[in-house]
């Protein structure tokens, strides 16, 4: 499974929404529909955050 694929499906799996999502991470919730839509991804801080906190 991709990084997009996974991150909304452990997204969605936590009952959180894009909006929620961005604001735990300090970033725009466009930038989280990017990660999920494969056109950008998150910096590495980003990402430890997300392995440890979604």
């Amino acid at each position: 499974m991709k990084f997009d694929a996974k991150l909304q499906k452990l997204r969605r799996e936590k009952g959180m929404s894009q909006e929620a999502l961005a604001e735990m991470l300090d970033v725009s919730r466009q930038a989280i529909s990017k990660w999920e839509s494969g056109q950008s991804y998150p910096e590495m801080e980003k990402l430890i955050i997300l392995t440890s906190d979604i």
